[in-house]
C-alpha cells in the first residue's frame, strides 16, 4: 500500500474513532486544554502514520548499528521539531551495539517524567524482510510495528499534541530510546549505566511496550541464568546400579527434574533448562551456548551439562530459589559431583503502591474517554524489559504501547483502529502528571 493510501485509511479511522468520542463526550470529564490537545492528536494522525512507516523500513537490527541509528535520527528529528534537545549516548566498541537516543525538556512543574523505547528489533537484515503494508482496514504488518516502533511513534505523537498547546512549556520529561532493548549489550554495567542514572533523576518511568485499552503492567518479572556442570566417573554400563556408579546423565537429570518438583508451584517462579548435553565426550562452548558430544550405549557418561533461565518477581525470590537449588545440586548420586553458577540478567519491577498509584489513574483517563476500565495484567505474562533496570527507583508503568501480535515473530501485525486511542491516552496521562 502507498503512504498516500495509508494515510488516507489512518484518517478514515480517525473518524470513526472521533465519531465514538463525541458520543462519549458528555460523559466524559475533560477540561479545555485537554480537549483541544485530543483534537491535535486527530490532526496530526497521519504525520503519526507517516513516521511509523517510514521507521519500520528502515531495518533496525540490534546488531545492525547503522539502521538502528537511521531510526534513531529519524525520531530524533520529530522530537527536536517540538522543542526537546537531542542527544546520542555511545557505548564502547567492544560492545557493538549502536547506543542509545535521549531527548530533554526541563522544567519546574508537575512529576518529572522518564519515558522508555527502543529502536531495534530482532530481525537482522540478514532475514526475511517484512516492509510496512496494510493487511485489512484496522491491521498493518512490518518488521518492528508493534515491538516497538508503534509505541515509539505514540509518545512522539502525544509529546506534539501538547507541545502544539503549550502544555509541556514547564515539564520535565526525557525520552529514552535505547538502541539494544532486544539483546542489551555486554555488560550491562555499562550498557545500561546511563540510561539507569538519568533515570533517579525523575520522579515517574513509563515504558511503551506492546499494550491495549484494557490493560497495563505494574509488575515485571526478571530474567537470570544457571549453568550446571556435572562430574560422573566413566565405566561399563553393567555397573550403573549394581556399583552403584551412576554418571552424569543421571545426575544431571536428577537435579533438573527436583528443580521442577521442590519450585514449580511458586507464584511467578518459573525454572526452565534450555539445554542439556551428556556423555563420554562433551564440548561445552558456553559463550555460543552450544555443545558437540559422543557416546555410546554401554558407557556410563562422565560429563554433563545444562543451562536454562530463572524468572522472578522479586530479589527475594530470586535468593531464595537460588538456594534451594544449590541444596539440590549438592545431593549428589553415587561417584558424582555437581555445581551450579548464577548469572544475573535484567531484575524484576516488582510490584509496590507507587505503581498502583499509577494504574489508578490511567484507568481515570481511560473512563474520563469512555474507553472503559484498566485492569493491571499478571506480571507471569511478561518478560523482563528495560524499565526493570530502574524500577528499584522511580514508580512505574509499562505496556502502553501500540497494540497488535506476533512481536517478534514473521507477520508481526499493530491494530491501526486502537493507536490514534491509545496515543490520545498517553497524551492525557502525561498532562495530568505534569500539571
Amino acid at each position: 500500500m502507498k503512504i498516500f493510501q495509508v494515510l488516507v485509511l489512518g484518517s478514515a479511522l480517525w473518524a470513526m474513532d472521533a465519531k465514538v468520542w463525541g458520543q462519549n463526550q458528555l460523559q466524559t470529564n475533560l477540561s479545555v486544554e485537554e480537549q483541544k490537545t485530543l483534537a491535535k492528536v486527530s490532526a496530526n494522525l497521519p504525520e503519526m502514520f507517516t513516521l511509523l512507516q517510514k521507521t519500520v523500513d528502515i531495518n533496525s537490527g540490534t546488531f545492525h548499528v547503522q539502521g538502528v541509528r537511521a531510526v534513531g535520527e529519524e525520531f530524533a528529528k520529530a522530537l527536536r521539531a517540538i522543542g526537546f534537545k537531542t542527544q546520542w549516548v555511545g557505548l564502547p566498541d567492544s560492545l557493538k551495539r549502536a547506543g542509545h537516543l535521549v531527548a530533554t525538556r526541563q522544567g519546574k512543574k508537575g512529576k518529572k517524567l522518564f519515558l522508555i523505547g527502543h529502536l531495534d528489533t530482532v530481525f537482522e537484515p540478514d532475514m526475511p524482510p517484512n516492509p510496512y503494508r496494510s493487511i485489512n482496514d484496522s491491521t498493518v504488518t512490518g518488521q518492528g510495528v508493534n515491538d516497538m516502533k508503534g509505541g515509539d511513534v505514540i509518545i512522539i505523537g502525544a509529546l506534539k499534541a501538547l507541545h502544539q498547546n503549550g502544555l509541556l512549556d514547564d515539564a520535565t520529561i526525557t525520552v529514552y530510546l535505547t538502541g539494544d532493548e532486544e539483546n542489551a549489550g555486554q555488560p550491562r554495567e555499562v550498557s545500561r549505566a546511563d540510561f539507569i542514572e538519568r533515570a533517579k533523576q525523575h520522579d515517574i518511568a513509563l515504558a511503551f511496550e506492546g499494550g491495549s485499552l484494557g490493560g497495563v503492567a505494574t509488575a515485571r518479572r526478571g530474567a537470570s541464568e544457571w549453568i550446571l556442570t556435572v562430574k560422573g566417573k566413566q565405566g561399563h554400563s553393567s555397573g550403573v546400579f549394581t556399583g552403584p556408579n551412576y554418571g552424569a546423565v543421571y545426575e544431571v537429570a536428577r537435579i533438573v527434574n527436583q528443580f521442577r518438583e521442590a519450585l514449580e508451584k511458586e507464584k511467578y517462579l518459573s525454572i526452565n533448562p534450555g539445554l542439556i548435553a551428556g556423555g563420554s565426550e562433551l564440548n561445552w562452548k558456553e559463550q555460543s551456548q552450544s555443545a558437540s558430544l559422543s557416546g555410546k550405549a554401554n558407557i556410563i557418561s562422565p560429563d554433563a551439562v545444562a543451562l536454562g533461565d530463572l524468572r522472578f518477581i522479586s530479589e527475594a525470590q530470586k535468593d531464595k530459589a537460588r538456594e534451594t537449588m544449590r541444596k539440590i545440586v549438592a545431593q549428589n548420586l553415587s561417584q558424582t559431583s555437581a555445581e551450579i553458577h548464577f548469572k544475573d540478567g535484567i531484575p524484576a519491577m516488582s510490584p509496590k503502591a507507587g505503581n498502583d498509584s499509577l494504574a489508578a489513574l490511567l484507568n481515570r483517563v481511560n473512563l474520563d474517554l469512555g474507553l472503559g476500565p484498566v485492569v493491571p495484567g499478571d506480571p507471569a505474562n511478561r518478560g523482563a524489559g528495560d524499565i526493570s533496570y530502574i524500577a528499584a527507583y522511580v514508580d512505574c508503568l509499562d505496556g502502553l504501547g501500540a497494540s497488535g501480535r506476533g512481536a517478534h515473530a514473521p507477520g508481526e501485525t499493530m491494530n491501526t483502529k486502537v493507536f490514534p486511542l491509545l496515543m490520545q491516552r498517553t497524551a492525557l496521562l502525561i498532562y495530568r502528571l505534569t500539571r
